[in-house]
């Protein structure tokens, strides 16, 4: 059996453990969850969506859509890895770049006079995209 190249999919799995949004007030928002530091707490993805939604204007909803392209992203670029015939490369990179507007999206909603939101996630996103996807995109933007 041939040997199968997991770095690509394990990078993006680890984006999953680096904060997406970091706020000057010490909160950072996770894949996974929003941790806040005072107090310390911890808000899970699914308590988000589940508990707290209610009433939230819709850019506050772009960090679960994020969250849902990346872990797309993520599964693809797995199904890649395990079946390459059945990944079209320019789907994970195209999932991650609008992981990544969906993560700005949610970090300009976050913005309030002397709150600031820095949309990490969105950097981390957009070059992983460009590092492993490039080419791939690259060809379908220009044809």
């Amino acid at each position: 059996m041939e040997d199968r190249d997991w770095r690509r999919p394990l990078t993006l799995l680890a984006l999953a453990a680096l904060p997406w949004t970091v706020l000057t007030s010490g909160d950072l928002v996770f894949a996974w969850g929003l941790v806040t530091t005072d107090p310390i707490h911890l808000t899970t993805l699914s308590d988000y969506l589940l508990v707290y939604t209610r009433g939230l204007p819709n850019r506050l909803l772009a960090w679960p859509v994020a969250v849902l392209l990346y872990a797309l992203a993520v599964g693809n670029a797995t199904l890649g890895t395990v079946a390459p015939e059945l990944e079209d490369r320019r789907v994970t990179g195209g999932l991650l770049g609008l992981a990544g507007v969906s993560d700005l999206w949610f970090a300009l909603g976050l913005r309030t006079p002397g709150l600031l939101a820095v949309p990490v996630g969105t950097v981390m996103l957009w070059t992983a995209a460009w590092w492993f996807h490039w080419p791939d995109l690259r060809t379908a933007l220009w044809r």
